[in-house]
């Protein structure tokens, strides 16, 4: 009996991944792009969308190519993306009618500072778990409306889409014949309902985003359409999509209550399996839908860090100091302990949870004798810190995190120095598992489940392993003195002190 196979997408923020895995999901073949990053002002960040769409056609080619194997031996595709990027595109063409711009983005600011000021944040956070901040989706697709000549009235007319990538990428591969998201994909636009399950006709008018352009939304395992044969050489369904922090939460089988995964891309994101429970925060984090498999929602918690893995090409593109990220590591282990350098790399504001989208990057304790060791070591202490503070935001928000093991995923998760400097800041154990690529683990395992090939969550659970548990080494005055010193330097960069 032939064997059968999952393409999985992974379409990041600087780089397109695809792989393939076989029936007990083990990694066959992979293929990666990077793709140019564009700045046209401070603080705005956009991507060519042509240059995304053949990223994802050559890294599946080139993927399935290394597999040795036919694609029609390939049963389903599964989809994760970097989730509030956005676009909107002609229908009849498939053609976006501007950039996508990119989740980092920041130039609708000021468009929520008017809604807070409007008292409007209080309806979103209560409809959507969402603050108002321009990280969403639904902000954007106002600005590209209102920026673009004509691209009002053509909305009106039914001619233009709405999507995060998950959609642009669907609507190519299937030759235009399927404009949908999922839940998770859906829950980060600040236009959808997380309780009710669907768009708010109420939020889309405070943002003045035409239903009409918006996808339908799905689970996250379903009949998503098929990709035009031409693409790769057969019909290949397209059964899986989730966000790229959703699909990594599934990646890592964290399918209780009480299970938290962090994932180390550009970003960090932190999720914390909440259940049925939709946890409404005091803390400023954010709720959100962890997957929907079956018509059935699961919550999250969530903590959102802008630059985690960027501060790493920060010191590699920017300041020159390493050549390959793998190098900040070893740099950092050879930095001077008695210098207590502090990097706060607001470089596009800061995320959960302070939601200040106007304050920029500042360094502390800078000294004649600081070199590039002690700024790499404060480049990598400062995703730590930040994970820190995630964390203590969900202890206070939910109490069953006391004993919490993270599990943690993504690029920097590889490095041994900074998951060691993590356990100790956190003061908790870091699990890393065997297969790092979770993201796009989950993404194939939805497209899997979905296709009847992979087991319930149940047992997908029971097969994730251990690569290596990393326990907190530092003394426990030491982490309460460096974390304080953290503290200090972000209030002085939101000028508080």
């Amino acid at each position: 009996m032939a064997s059968s196979y999952i393409l999985a997408i992974d379409q990041g923020t600087t780089s397109t991944r695809a792989m393939v895995f076989d029936e007990a999901k083990k990694v066959v073949a992979s293929a990666q792009k990077e793709f140019p990053q564009h700045y046209p002002q401070s603080g705005w960040v956009e991507h060519d969308p042509e240059d995304i769409w053949t990223s994802v056609l050559e890294t599946c080619r080139a993927a399935l190519k290394k597999s040795k194997i036919k694609a029609s031996d390939v049963v389903a595709l599964g989809i994760t993306n970097q989730r509030e990027t956005t676009l909107i595109w002609d229908r009849n063409t498939g053609k976006p009618i501007y950039n996508a711009i990119v989740w980092q983005d920041r130039r609708t600011a000021d468009v929520c500072a008017k809604l807070r000021e409007d008292d409007c944040e209080k309806t979103f956070r209560r409809k959507t778990g969402l603050l108002l901040d321009p990280y969403f989706s639904g902000t954007k697709a106002a600005w590209i409306l209102d920026h673009v000549p004509g691209a009002r009235k053509s909305a009106e007319n039914g001619e233009l889409a709405f999507g995060t990538i998950d959609s642009f990428l669907l609507w190519r591969l299937t030759g235009g014949k399927s404009h949908l998201t999922d839940a998770t994909n859906a829950s980060r636009t600040l236009l959808f309902d997380i309780h009710r399950g669907e768009w708010s006709k109420k939020l889309c008018r405070l943002l003045n985003v035409p239903r009409e352009i918006l996808p339908e939304v799905r689970d996250c395992a379903s009949e998503f359409g098929t990709c035009a044969p031409e693409l790769f050489g057969a019909a290949i369904p397209v059964r899986g999509i989730a966000g790229d922090q959703h699909a990594a939460m599934i990646g890592q089988a964290c399918f209780k209550p009480g299970m938290m995964k962090s994932t180390y891309g550009t970003g960090c994101f932190a999720l914390l399996n909440t259940g049925e429970d939709a946890v409404d925060s005091k803390n400023r984090l954010l709720t959100t839908i962890a997957y929907q498999l079956n018509g059935e929602r699961t919550y999250a918690l969530e903590g959102s860090i802008f630059i985690a893995g960027a501060a790493v090409q920060w010191l590699r593109d920017g300041l020159k100091i390493i050549a390959k990220a793998g190098e900040a590591g070893a740099l950092a282990e050879q930095a001077d302990a008695g210098q207590d350098v502090i990097l706060v790399p607001a470089f596009v504001g800061l995320g959960a949870p302070y939601w200040d989208a106007e304050c920029r990057g500042a360094m502390f304790g800078l000294t004649r004798a600081t070199t590039n060791r002690e700024i790499a070591k404060a480049a990598l202490e400062a995703v730590c810190f930040q994970t820190r503070d995630l964390l203590e935001a969900m202890r206070r928000d939910w109490d069953a995190t006391s004993k919490t093991v993270l599990r943690v995923d993504g690029g920097m998760s590889a490095s041994d120095w900074t998951m060691q400097a993590l356990s100790d800041i956190l003061g908790v154990s870091v699990d890393r598992p065997i297969v790092l690529e979770t993201t796009a683990l989950g993404a194939a395992y939805l497209a899997g489940y979905q296709s009847g090939i992979y087991d319930k969550p149940e047992k997908f659970a029971k097969d994730w392993s251990l690569e290596r548990r990393f326990t907190p080494m530092m003394a426990d005055h030491e982490r309460k003195t460096k974390y304080a010193s953290w503290k200090e330097a972000v209030f002085r960069t939101l000028g508080k002190i």
